[in-house]
């Protein structure tokens, strides 16, 4: 496997700026060790890094976590880099019959402006369809036609009429114009994340033991999950994986991509249903009234008018955990922007840092969505163990894929690389599903006597009962 390391070498740095921002006993990080090197995700910036602390801290809290149900002492946390190197890659590996997925749609992509370059992010039909309309071309437009139209422009000018018309776009920009612009000043000022109490308090959680091989942490919480690519699924994925009952709910009308779902839906169900109407809608207060976790990755705000915002939630759901996922931030003049991890990239300076022979580049994965993926859902794993020491009372974790931009650009440094070859297959793995022949990545977190692989591969998108399990 390779050199091993123990929690006080450079490898912890990040892991010990994680877990100080989840609010934990610093203490425990001597429980973490690091194994493995991979060099799997070189970089200019410290990717490998983050991707070590993110899944540290992750496996850690559901190490507390385990604890805390058992009554044992808190388990070993043991990070492998080639596991973590492979989830990382995850949404590249899955393999349905031996058949890839191709994850970019041919208008996400740079673009070169008149003072620049813009990039966008395309891959739904609807987003196609308003990056067009905003560019003045007809729906069945190509690559070419999207060319021509953005070469005669300056980059700014396209990201505010791209966005005005509910696409995505951004100029690509240094990372000293990204932390001058407004937005980017603000996104500086936060921490990497923010966790709170909300509410007025509520009845103490009723906790139970658990006891069984694996002891899964989650085990009897239910967690309503309305995200979409790819932090959130990643982050919901993982609870999963602990145990929980994971029920996925998106809006018919937003149809998810199948193949999107083989790689993040593993250990849920999915559900569709329409907030809007009201049968639908009383479907889903059924289901939040059963709820211990609700977790959400669409644009701040898009969900208040549901009655979804976390205040409402707690005051009808006391003692409930609300995490939050956006793109920018739930402040500034984008706080209501859409956004995925490229545009988040291009914007904040580290496509710009990873430029390659003269052209923009990108992280090796799409770190920003895997990293804030597996600190989302190290801060549930945490706000549920703060929630059995300290009582009742509703808890809210925010984070944003601009905050963890910005604590790779800022605040990590590289750890050791290593040299030899990376396999992806010794953390790959094969299974049937419904729709075929699934192959996919391991989960990276891992702890002594913790969970190994996921109870249930993912089903078809959408055709799960919107009911609890047991229920």
């Amino acid at each position: 496997m390779g050199q091993s390391f123990s929690s006080d070498s450079s490898l912890s740095s990040g892991t010990s700026q994680a877990w100080a921002a989840l609010g934990a006993d610093p203490g425990l990080l001597e429980r973490v060790s690091y194994t493995g090197l991979s060099g799997g995700l070189p970089a200019r910036l410290p990717v490998m890094e983050l991707a070590r602390a993110t899944v540290a801290v992750c496996s850690l809290a559901a190490a507390e976590l385990t604890a805390v149900r058992t009554g044992g002492p808190v388990p070993r946390v043991r990070v492998d880099d080639g596991a973590v190197t492979t989830a990382f890659l995850s949404d590249r590996l899955v393999r349905l019959d031996g058949r890839p997925w191709s994850t970019f749609a041919p208008l996400s992509r740079f673009w070169r402006a008149a003072d620049g370059w813009v990039r966008t992010h395309a891959n739904y039909p609807h987003h196609r369809a308003r990056l067009l309309a905003a560019l003045g071309l007809p729906d069945g437009a190509g690559a070419d036609a999207v060319a021509d139209a953005i070469a005669g422009r300056r980059a700014v000018d396209v990201e505010d009429s791209v966005y005005a018309a509910g696409g995505l776009a951004v100029a690509a920009r240094t990372a000293t114009e990204w932390t001058g612009h407004e937005q980017g000043a603000l996104v500086a000022g936060q921490p990497l994340l923010t966790m709170e109490r909300i509410g007025d308090g509520g009845p103490t959680r009723a906790w139970s033991r658990i006891s069984g091989a694996p002891p899964l942490p989650c085990a009897g919480l239910r967690v309503l999950d309305l995200t979409r690519v790819l932090a959130g699924p990643v982050a919901t994925r993982t609870l999963a994986l602990l145990g929980a009952d994971v029920l996925r709910i998106d809006a018919p009308h937003l149809p998810e991509s199948q193949e999107a779902h083989n790689d993040t839906g593993l250990g849920k169900r999915s559900a569709t249903l329409d907030l809007g109407r009201g049968a639908d809608h009383r479907v889903f207060e059924e289901l939040l009234a059963g709820a211990d976790v609700v977790v959400t990755g669409y644009r701040p705000g898009a969900l208040d008018r549901f009655g979804l915002s976390p205040d409402a939630l707690a005051e009808r759901r006391p003692g409930l955990v609300v995490a939050q996922l956006s793109a920018w931030g739930r402040y500034g003049p984008w706080h209501e922007r859409r956004g995925f991890d490229s545009l988040v990239q291009a914007a904040t300076g580290i496509a710009e840092r990873e430029r390659c022979d003269g052209e923009l580049g990108a992280l090796p994965a799409q770190a920003l969505d895997h990293g804030t993926g597996y600190l989302l859902a190290a801060a549930v794993l945490r706000a549920l163990t703060e929630q059995n020491r300290d009582g009742g009372g509703a808890r809210l974790a925010r984070l944003a894929l601009a905050q963890t931009a910005h604590w790779l650009v800022y605040g990590l440094t590289k750890g050791p690389q290593g040299g030899g070859p990376y396999d992806p297959e010794r953390w790959t793995t094969e299974t049937d599903s419904p729709m075929g022949r699934l192959r996919h990545a391991l989960s990276p977190v891992s702890y002594e006597e913790g969970p190994a692989n996921w109870a249930r591969p993912p089903g078809r998108w959408g055709t799960d009962a919107p009911v609890w399990l047991g229920a």
